[in-house]
């Protein structure tokens, strides 16, 4: 069972297709000396849609040759076309990933039966142990318990990460997965991680863990401990983070902006985004200096 802090790596690049490696290999160091517990690629906070297939695959190499063994790297596969991501999910376990992330697929919105079914196929052929995530703010599909329990009769899915940012749903998938005591439950907004840790989640999967992978673990483990009074002091810090660093910006898209920024001014990797974004400007990357200077981070 997956257990602990598993960041949703930004993806670092030097241009709209071309991945910034030195900036990967700094990154992937900075999380691991941070004591994380697993690497996701290609997910939300990571652009995985906004990537090209071929820059996707490259990701995946690179990332899984610099964690080296250290830690569990989990690649994502969403996707709207089945057959791209099992051609993903094939290349993963060719080069050595230890399980994929599977979102709903976007666009057309499937309904929940149509969901069962398309995971149904999918697992025929899939090569590695599979997570869902759950991101119905983004895909617009959210899981229902009918898929959670189909789901759970396939030996290959092993989790969830839930990003729904609704504890009533995160309450029942609680009690669903009692059912798989080798299920991996974890959460994606990290204003809810200690909660939904104190409660009986198994991990957070959160961005701000990018930044600062010491605090996130530290609360995961206070969580864990049930050590009430740390993770107040923790989650108020997690908290501040969050409400600095995600407030810059007008956008949705400032999350990851702001997060990249800061990995920037941090001297960790670029700060390009995916077309169709772009990166702060100067305005904004000095709020977000001032942010880190705040948080003692800079």
């Amino acid at each position: 069972m997956l257990k602990g802090i598993v960041p949703p790596l930004v993806t670092p690049l030097s241009d709209r297709d071309t991945l910034d490696v030195s900036g990967l290999e700094r990154l992937i160091e900075h999380l691991i000396a941070g004591g994380v517990s697993g690497l996701f690629i290609l997910g939300t906070t990571g652009e995985g849609p906004s990537l090209g297939y071929r820059l996707r695959r490259e990701l995946i190499e690179r990332a899984i040759t610099l964690a080296a063994g250290r830690v569990p790297v989990l690649a994502g596969i969403t996707d709207t076309a089945f057959t791209e991501s099992l051609n993903l999910a094939r290349h993963a376990a060719e080069h050595g990933a230890d399980s994929v992330v599977l979102a709903a697929p976007y666009y057309f919105p499937a309904g929940q039966a149509e969901l069962i079914e398309y995971m149904g196929d999918l697992i025929k052929e899939l090569p590695l142990p599979m997570y869902l995530y759950n991101m119905p703010g983004l895909t617009k599909v959210n899981f229902e318990s009918s898929v959670i329990r189909a789901a759970m009769q396939w030996e290959k899915v092993i989790g969830i990460k839930d990003s729904s940012c609704d504890m009533i749903y995160f309450h029942k998938l609680l009690r669903l997965t009692k059912q798989r005591p080798d299920w991996s439950l974890l959460v994606g907004p990290e204003e809810l991680t200690a909660e939904a840790v104190l409660l009986g989640a198994h991990g957070g999967v959160n961005g701000g863990a990018n930044i600062h992978p010491r605090l996130y673990v530290d609360l995961y483990e206070a969580a864990v401990a049930q050590d009430l009074a740390k993770v107040r002091e923790l989650h108020t810090r997690v908290i501040e983070l969050a409400s600095r660093i995600y407030a810059v910006g007008r956008h949705k898209s400032a999350i990851i902006k702001g997060i990249k920024c800061s990995l920037n001014l941090l001297g960790i990797c670029s700060d390009v985004m995916a077309e169709p974004f772009h990166r702060f400007e100067a305005p904004e990357r000095e709020q977000i200096r001032d942010h880190l200077h705040a948080l003692h981070l800079l």
